[in-house]
């Protein structure tokens, strides 16, 4: 491997810069988001309810300050106004989630970025690769395999490259992707519940 990296000219400084980057970003977005903000969502609204059927709003508020997930935080949200009514938890709802939801997309969009990039790196190690082999060919005149192997090697090693770090991450992207597309649903059940059930309690009238 460290032959083909040496091999492989300058390009395949980027091509690593690539890796690490998205390594990191993945690291960190299954982490959070498979093992940080692991919860169901159907189970906690249930459990919520039943707190304050027992022990009153203030109670659930509590509940949700102890859970540190997404949907605890926007749930939380529409709590804090269940006096006013369905619409001003509804707007809480609103804004509480499209901030959770930009900490869910957190670096998925640079994630992707790389995806796109990577391969357009290899095919510039192709381009240079082949400069360099017809550049060897032009110095010494004629067309021997030792003079334009170097070259050819660069070009064949960085498109390799390329393609091996953004095939998997592709595939990885799209399953992170799925998660986070599967929790924002169940949050937005779960809100719906929970303002039906305030909703249905609690008889408010909008301020």
């Amino acid at each position: 491997m460290i032959q083909e990296f040496q091999a492989g000219g300058g390009i395949m400084w980027f091509l690593l810069a690539c890796i690490v980057l998205a390594l990191a970003l993945i690291i960190e977005r299954i982490y959070t988001i498979f093992v940080k903000m692991r919860l169901n969502a159907k189970t906690f609204v249930a459990n919520l309810i039943k707190t304050i059927e027992t022990n009153g709003v203030n109670a659930g508020i509590e509940m949700c300050n102890k859970t540190t997930s997404p949907v605890a935080r926007v749930l939380k949200a529409a709590l804090e106004k269940a006096s006013g009514g369905r619409a001003l938890m509804e707007d809480a709802i609103i804004k509480s989630s499209a901030s959770e939801l930009a900490f869910l997309d957190r670096g998925m969009n640079l994630l992707g970025g790389i995806i796109t990039v990577a391969p357009f790196f290899g095919f510039l190690g192709t381009v240079t690769g082949m400069i360099r082999a017809f550049a060897a060919v032009a110095a010494v005149g004629e067309v021997e395999p030792t003079v334009v192997a170097s070259g050819i090697s660069e070009a064949l090693i960085t498109t390799k490259w390329g393609l091996i770090i953004a095939a998997p991450l592709s595939i990885i992207f799209i399953l992170i992707q799925s998660k986070i597309n599967s929790y924002t649903r169940d949050m937005e059940t779960a809100a719906s519940t929970l303002i039906d059930y305030l909703a249905e309690k609690f008889v408010c009238t909008p301020k």
